[in-house]
């Protein structure tokens, strides 16, 4: 049962967070930031992860504490769910087309967060949405899910399509990367021995 539920309360934010990464896809989501719930979606639905997130942010002043703080609770889901880490693949890699944009995404669950981003978009704004928070979302998936994410734009003109392709390209390669391998019958993949 890889599943999590996580609660977390700031004077800025309110975030309660389900995961299942056995799931279907099944998401509900609601984070009063449009184009931002409409990405959460996607990385539910191409990871097959099942997930319901709610958030409450100061968005008067901006999304940016929204956005960040749900990077900081599904990552935390993430880590919690995998538990032990015994049988996951650990590695993912995918690379995205979305129209003329063309994403490449790479996972390793090595217990060490970190993202490295070398994304152009050619605008700032999608709608009202900040296009830099996207970025700081996955900062803060990445150091709390203890993952280390690479995210390239190898293509793309349109600020939609790349952000879109990025998001489906992380859940593909986190999709892979979490998933169990029958193969390791319960080992850490490690030559470790921990991760």
């Amino acid at each position: 049962m890889r599943k999590s539920e996580i609660d977390r309360q700031t004077k800025e934010t309110t975030v309660s967070i389900s995961l299942d990464l056995d799931g279907q896809g099944e998401t509900d989501i609601d984070t009063g930031v449009a184009f931002f719930d409409h990405m959460l979606e996607a990385i539910g639905r191409h990871g097959l992860f099942n997930l319901r997130l709610q958030a409450k942010g100061d968005l008067a002043v901006d999304a940016h504490h929204t956005v960040e703080d749900v990077g900081i609770v599904l990552g935390t889901a993430i880590l919690e769910a995998l538990g032990d880490k015994r049988g996951i693949s650990r590695f993912g890699d995918c690379l995205m087309p979305m129209d003329e944009a063309l994403v490449a995404a790479a996972v390793d669950i090595s217990g060490r967060g970190q993202l490295h981003w070398q994304v152009d978009l050619p605008i700032e704004m999608i709608g009202s949405f900040d296009t830099t928070l996207f970025k700081e979302f996955l900062i803060a998936l990445a150091a709390n899910a203890g993952i280390t994410l690479h995210v390239r734009s190898l293509a793309g003109e349109n600020s939609h399509h790349i952000i879109e392709a990025a998001a489906k390209a992380v859940a593909r390669a986190l999709y892979q990367a979490v998933a169990i391998d029958p193969r390791r019958a319960g080992t850490i993949p490690s030559t470790k021995g921990s991760l």
